[in-house]
C-alpha cells in the first residue's frame, strides 16, 4: 500500500489572526471594557451622599454670597443683568452678625475645594454609564441621562470657574459673576433632577450592603482585574485628598500659622509683615494706579445730599467725632482677615451732614480708582444706619496704608470686601 504523503502545515500569518483579535477588542460601550475592581454601587452611593450634602451647602452659600451684594439696590452692584425671576429669593442683606459674610463665603469656597477629589472620584465611578448603549431606553431613562449631562457639565463648569477665580486666573470669557451665577442654576436643574431619581436607589444600596434591590451590582466590573486596593481603601484615599486640600487652603481665612500653610491659595502661604496694616489686601494702590498725588494734601471727600455738596479734607474728617469698630475683611475669593480695629466717622453722621439727620438713606460710593470692577458701589440704608459702618481713617491705631485705602475707606459689618470701597472720593446719599 503506497505511503501517504503528509502535507506540512504552514504557521499562521499575523494577518490570519487579525479577525480573532478584532473580535476580542472591546469598546467603552461594552461593560467588559471597564475592569477596575473598585467600582461598585456602594462605593458610588457613599460618594453620592457626601456630594449631596456638600454641594447643597456650596449652592446655598453661593446664593447667599450673591444676595450679600444687594444686587437689587443699584445697577452697579448687579453683575448679572437680566437675571429676572432667578433673583426671586433676594433679600436685604443684614449687618449682623458682623462675621456673617466671612463665614458663608469661607464655607462656600473651602467646601468647594474639599469636594474636588470626591467629585472626580464620583465621576470616575460612573463613567461606564456614560458610554452605555442605547443612549435612552425609555422616557425615564432619557430624563435621567439629561439630568446627568446638566449635572456633570454644570458641576465641572462651576468648579473650574470657581477654582480659577480663587487663583485669580480669569481665563474664561466674560464676567465671572455672570458666568458663575447662571452656571449655578444650570447645575441646580441637573442636581435636583438627579437627586430625585437616584437618592432612593442610593439609600437602598447602602441599606442592602451594595446590591441594587437585592439584585446584581450593575456598577461592578463583570470581569475585574486582580484587586490592588479595596473599595474602603479607595474611599480613604479620596478622604485623604480632601483633607490635604483643606489643610493647604482653609488657612487663608485665618491669621497666624494656619495662613502660612495655605499654600494653594494666593492669599495664603506668606506673611504680610509687621505693623498695624499687616493684613491681607486684594488690590494694591499701585495695581490700580493710585498715586501719592491722588491722596495727598489736595484730596477732598465730596459728600452730596439735600444739604448740597460738601467737601472735607482728611484733617477736617479727623476733627469730627471718631468711632471704632472691630470688623474683618472678607472677599468673594474666600479669604478673610480676623477682626481689625477700624476708626473713623460714622456713615450715619455723614448722612446727617448731607441733610438726613433722622433716617439715613442709601449711599452711592465712588472711589479714586478709575478702572476695574467695583470702583463704585451702593450700600443699603440699613448698612448706613449701623453704628459700626464707618468712613475709616485709621486701622489698629495707625493711619491707613495706601494699600488699605488711604486717605479714607468704607468699612461695613458683614459686607463683601468689594463693597468696603477703598480710596473714597465721593459719597452721595439718597434713595437708590
Amino acid at each position: 500500500m503506497p505511503e501517504r504523503r503528509r502535507i506540512p502545515t504552514l504557521p499562521a500569518r499575523p494577518t490570519d489572526r487579525l479577525p480573532a483579535r478584532l473580535a476580542a477588542l472591546r469598546t467603552p460601550a461594552d461593560p467588559g471594557f471597564w475592569r477596575s475592581p473598585v467600582r461598585g454601587a456602594r462605593f458610588t452611593a457613599v460618594l453620592g451622599i457626601v456630594l449631596l450634602v456638600g454641594l447643597t451647602l456650596v449652592f446655598v452659600t453661593g446664593l447667599l454670597s450673591y444676595a450679600a451684594y444687594n444686587p437689587d439696590l443699584d445697577p452697579v452692584n448687579d453683575k448679572t443683568p437680566g437675571k429676572g425671576w432667578l433673583g426671586f429669593y433676594l433679600f436685604v442683606w443684614p449687618t449682623g452678625p458682623h462675621w456673617l459674610y466671612r463665614l458663608t463665603q469661607g464655607l462656600h469656597v473651602t467646601v468647594g475645594i474639599v469636594l474636588v477629589p470626591v467629585l472626580l472620584a464620583k465621576l470616575w465611578s460612573v463613567v461606564p454609564r456614560l458610554f452605555a448603549l442605547p443612549p435612552a431606553r425609555s422616557v425615564g431613562h432619557a430624563l435621567e441621562r439629561l439630568s446627568v449631562l446638566l449635572l456633570v457639565g454644570g458641576a465641572l463648569f462651576q468648579f473650574i470657574t470657581g477654582l480659577l477665580n480663587i487663583q485669580l486666573d480669569y481665563l474664561f470669557p466674560g464676567s465671572f459673576y455672570t458666568l458663575h451665577f447662571y452656571g449655578a442654576w444650570v447645575f441646580l436643574a441637573g442636581f435636583v433632577t438627579h437627586v430625585a431619581l437616584k437618592l432612593p436607589q442610593a439609600v437602598r444600596v447602602l441599606r442592602s450592603g451594595g446590591t441594587r434591590r437585592g439584585g446584581p451590582d450593575t456598577l461592578a466590573a463583570p470581569d475585574p482585574l486582580p484587586a490592588t486596593l479595596s473599595r474602603r481603601g479607595a474611599l480613604v484615599m479620596v478622604g485623604a485628598g480632601s483633607l490635604l486640600l483643606l489643610i493647604t487652603s482653609a488657612g487663608r481665612s485665618f491669621d497666624g500659622p494656619l495662613r502660612r500653610i495655605a499654600l494653594l491659595t494666593p492669599r495664603g502661604g506668606t506673611e504680610q509683615g509687621p505693623g498695624p496694616n499687616a493684613f491681607q489686601v486684594n488690590k494694591t494702590a499701585a495695581a490700580v494706579r493710585i498715586t501719592p498725588a491722588d491722596t495727598g494734601e489736595r484730596w477732598r471727600l465730596t459728600v452730596r445730599g439735600p444739604a448740597g455738596e460738601l467737601r472735607f479734607s482728611r484733617a477736617e474728617l479727623l476733627a469730627m467725632e471718631q468711632h471704632t469698630a472691630a470688623l474683618p475683611i472678607a472677599c468673594v475669593e474666600g479669604w478673610s482677615t480676623s477682626d481689625q480695629l477700624w476708626r473713623g466717622v460714622r456713615l450715619s453722621d455723614l448722612a446727617a451732614l448731607a441733610g438726613y439727620p433722622d433716617s439715613p438713606p442709601d449711599v452711592f460710593v465712588e472711589s479714586l480708582q478709575r478702572s476695574g470692577s467695583f470702583r463704585k458701589a451702593a450700600l443699603r440704608d440699613n448698612q448706613v444706619r449701623d453704628g459700626r459702618s464707618l468712613l475709616a481713617l485709621e486701622v489698629n491705631g495707625a493711619p491707613l496704608s495706601p494699600d488699605h485705602g488711604y486717605p479714607a475707606r468704607i468699612i461695613v459689618p458683614a459686607a463683601p470686601g468689594v463693597l468696603n470701597t477703598k480710596w473714597v472720593e465721593t459719597l452721595t446719599f439718597g434713595e437708590l
